[in-house]
């Protein structure tokens, strides 16, 4: 049974439709598709998958063959190689040999972000289908998605459900929220601050991104919570219910290493889209970085910014090894200064002791005992 959101209504049986093959079924089983030239019809590719690796050699085959084996075939496969030292390229060159689906574009490192935009900018279909070097998509999942948005042109972007999977594809479990289905969900969540859409797993359509901007490079790290809180001012977005994509969870992935940097410029991204729909002008919309938290009220030109932002972020950071060892630390005291103490923080104490930082154990709790 689909799961219930409120204000759902009639579409989220269309987006809870059923597979004609569960997700348990192995991804060798689908057959890979034969056409490796001339696959594309007078109009160009259906769909532009767009993929940057960084020192990814690791999953990263295993990603890419799962793109090669769906049964939509009318794609083209762009992987950006953004200066990998590891053997990454090797692995997109082999792959690129044996399917000239794939257009590889290799350079110097830039970065995320100015890699999804060079890749934007490079596509050649009206859909674009994000994948990431270490996730592997289910067979069926372009076809899915693609279907959904043909069926409902005012849905501008969609994702899927995910199976969260460890470093060696075992169950990873999560105590989140699910995706919300209807966009009417989505905006639910957006305000509840839950889980929105499995960046990998998104397909949207290009020119709508990049009517609004594309990727910002202020939004580092970050930079797919803030794009889909800008499209949901000028289009509908929602997920598939069925797992599409297996999602993979590492102590070394991004979220792990900069989880300060994600929960601040998510809240500032919350902001922005606030001040958007109270007919304000976005103040960080042509900055190249976000500001300091300490400097919000003066970019936002109004008191209580930058407080309202550390009680946003400050719980979400007690339970972040990395957090806690960098600036997030700061982050949290200047919160516990506010008058502020998020639960469990007696027990972040603990676990700053446990993590071989006796001296910020000592700094927040005489912060605690003096507040």
């Amino acid at each position: 049974m689909a799961p219930e959101f409120p204000h759902a209504g009639p579409l989220a049986a269309a987006l809870a439709a059923p597979l004609a093959a569960p997700l348990a079924a192995p991804l060798a089983a689908a057959a890979p598709c034969a056409g490796t030239g001339g696959v594309f019809g007078a109009g160009g590719p259906a769909i532009s998958v767009i993929t940057s690796v960084y020192n990814g050699a690791a999953y990263l085959a295993e990603a890419i063959d799962s793109v090669l084996r769906q049964s939509f075939a009318d794609f083209e496969f762009l992987i950006l190689d953004d200066g990998s030292t590891d053997a990454s390229p090797a692995i997109i060159r082999e792959h690129a040999a044996r399917d000239a689906r794939i257009r590889p574009i290799f350079r110097e490192n830039q970065g995320l972000v100015a890699s999804l935009n060079q890749l934007l900018a490079e596509a050649r279909a009206p859909l674009v289908a994000r994948m990431d070097a270490d996730d592997i998509c289910h067979p069926e999942r372009f076809r899915q998605q693609k279907q959904f948005l043909d069926e409902h042109g005012d849905y501008g972007a969609l994702g899927t459900r995910c199976e969260d999977i460890d470093q060696h594809g075992q169950p990873w479990p999560l105590a989140y929220p699910p995706h919300p289905l209807t966009h009417d969900a989505f905006l639910l969540a957006i305000e509840r601050g839950e889980p929105l859409l499995c960046h990998p797993s998104a397909m949207y359509r290009r020119e709508l991104v990049l009517g609004i901007g594309g990727y910002r490079p202020a939004f580092r790290h970050c930079e797919d919570y803030d794009l889909w809180l800008r499209l949901a001012r000028v289009t509908r977005l929602g997920n598939l219910a069925q797992p599409l994509l297996r999602y993979r969870h590492y102590s070394d992935q991004v979220s792990s290493r900069h989880a300060t940097a994600i929960q601040t410029g998510a809240a500032i991204a919350k902001l922005c889209y606030d001040e958007a729909r109270s007919a304000r002008p976005d103040p960080v919309a042509t900055l190249p970085a976000l500001p300091a938290v300490d400097d919000l009220d003066t970019v936002f030109g109004r008191e209580g910014v930058a407080r309202a932002v550390r009680a946003v972020v400050a719980p979400r950071l007690l339970h972040a090894p990395t957090a806690l060892r960098d600036e997030g630390f700061g982050l949290i005291l200047r919160h516990v200064r506010d008058g502020q103490r998020p639960e469990g923080i007696w027990r972040t104490v603990a676990r700053l002791l446990r993590l071989g930082e006796p001296w910020r154990a000592v700094r927040l709790a005489v912060c605690l005992a003096l507040v």
